[in-house]
């Protein structure tokens, strides 16, 4: 099972403040761990949404709105890709992560092509498996 866990934006990280070189060296060896174990598929950090925008679509209509964005709570600064055999397994590991007191992350479980059924028709698998062998070749 595939899980995308968002780390969940604040004022310091929407004030572009960097983490400190303790944060970023625990993160390091927490990234490392899931490395090893074969969890992490992929991680990043996010710049401030004032760097960012967002894409509206509405009817024919396509709106850009740029940054920054209001601090709903709902802003995401970063996030891991992983893949664990459970959603017990990937809340095990998220629960180690070396946040300080107050940080908020959110796990979901991404989607695989089984969970869509027969909508997922033979022609559209295939398309995907292509699409996916591209992206990993590059």
């Amino acid at each position: 099972m595939r899980f995308m866990v968002m780390v969940k934006a604040n004022p310091d990280t929407e004030a572009g403040v960097m983490p400190s070189e303790e944060m970023l060296t625990a993160m390091g060896r927490f990234n490392e761990e899931m490395v090893k174990a074969g969890v992490m598929l992929a991680g990043e950090g996010l710049h401030p949404s004032v760097k960012g925008a967002r894409i509206r679509f509405t009817g024919k209509d396509v709106a850009v709105v740029d940054g920054p964005f209001p601090a709903t709570g709902e802003l995401v600064c970063g996030f891991w890709l992983i893949q664990t055999k459970s959603r017990e397994e990937a809340i095990a590991w998220m629960k180690r992560a070396p946040f300080e007191a107050g940080s908020e992350i959110e796990l979901r479980q991404v989607f695989e092509a089984e969970d869509f059924g027969e909508a997922f028709t033979p022609e559209l698998r295939e398309q995907e498996e292509r699409l996916r062998a591209q992206v990993a070749s590059r």
